[in-house]
């Protein structure tokens, strides 16, 4: 699918013009794509990295275009339980033409078609900018997310929100590489500025997006430390709390067979004492209830 973009009045705004200066190809057809690479000379390897989630983010040169292949999250849904997943993406520069190659439907400035551009290499920081974003609001509902399960793991052993923290932490780890990634991109991005044609602006602008990328990968890792710290301490706590469940079961457990071995002593079919006596049965019950007492006093006065 096809969406065309085009630079009216400093805002970026989809058109129906063939000739736009923005292209955003989603899920490309098998014509798009030899179109792409035949027509507009786009390496084939680049494309399918551009469709790849395991590319790492990269910037190469070509002899008409520049090709960015750059690391974003993906849109999240129930059914991932609790995973969140990255994709990569394209971006190929031309003179004056920008060409994005996505492998999902996604809001190209993530829902803000009215950001401030002034040229091509403009939109494409700003796309760069806008997947910044994009990480940093899903690290938030990561950590959001992460409280309620602790809270839930404080009010139970079972083992899917252990299982949910495991799925959390390891989207932590996708998306610190990634985010590392695309820090290496700036870089190398910012290093070849003249080269790509940026302006003043635009470089200032990089200067902006470096400095957010950096805060976004130090919060990404701070998130995954403590959670990954967080998850020894759970498995140590619920492996506590069921010692203490099955001393507890233990304690009950003894606590009723001593009463049964009194109870069981008299009720053997052979001559006993007490048998003939008429208040045997009180005799007998308040033995039994006197050991129960006995031993459970016993268990509390050596702290066990």
């Amino acid at each position: 699918m096809r969406h065309d973009y085009r630079i009216i009045d400093r805002r970026l705004l989809e058109v129906d013009d063939p000739s736009a200066n923005v292209a955003v190809y989603v899920q490309p057809t098998e014509a798009e794509r030899r179109y792409l690479v035949e027509e507009l000379r786009i390496d084939d390897h680049t494309f399918a990295s551009a469709l790849d989630p395991d590319e790492l983010s990269r910037l190469e040169f070509e002899p008409e275009h520049f090709a960015l292949i750059y690391k974003r999250p993906r849109n999240y849904s129930g059914k991932e339980q609790f995973l969140f997943r990255v994709s990569s993406a394209g971006l190929f520069l031309f003179k004056g033409r920008l060409i994005v190659v996505m492998p999902e439907e996604q809001s190209l400035l993530d829902g803000n078609p009215v950001v401030r551009v002034q040229s091509v290499p403009g939109v494409m920081l700003t796309i760069l900018a806008r997947s910044i974003i994009h990480f940093r609001e899903h690290l938030k509902g990561i950590s959001m997310v992460s409280d309620e399960l602790q809270k839930e793991i404080n009010r139970s052993m079972e083992n899917r929100h252990l299982i949910n923290m495991f799925a959390l932490q390891k989207s932590l780890v996708y998306y610190v590489n990634s985010i590392s990634s695309n820090g290496a991109l700036l870089e190398k991005l910012k290093n070849n500025a003249a080269k790509i044609g940026l302006g003043t602006e635009e470089i200032e602008f990089l200067d902006d997006i470096i400095i957010e990328n950096n805060q976004c990968y130090k919060q990404a890792e701070m998130y995954s430390n403590i959670l990954a710290s967080l998850m020894d301490a759970r498995a140590s706590i619920v492996s506590n709390n069921l010692n203490v469940l099955m001393k507890t079961l233990n304690i009950i457990t003894i606590a009723i067979m001593v009463p049964t071995l009194v109870v069981s002593v008299f009720s053997m079919n052979v001559a006993l004492p007490l048998q003939e006596h008429r208040f045997a049965f009180w005799i007998i019950l308040g033995l039994a209830l006197g050991s129960a007492v006995a031993f459970m006093t016993y268990w509390h006065r050596r702290k066990w």
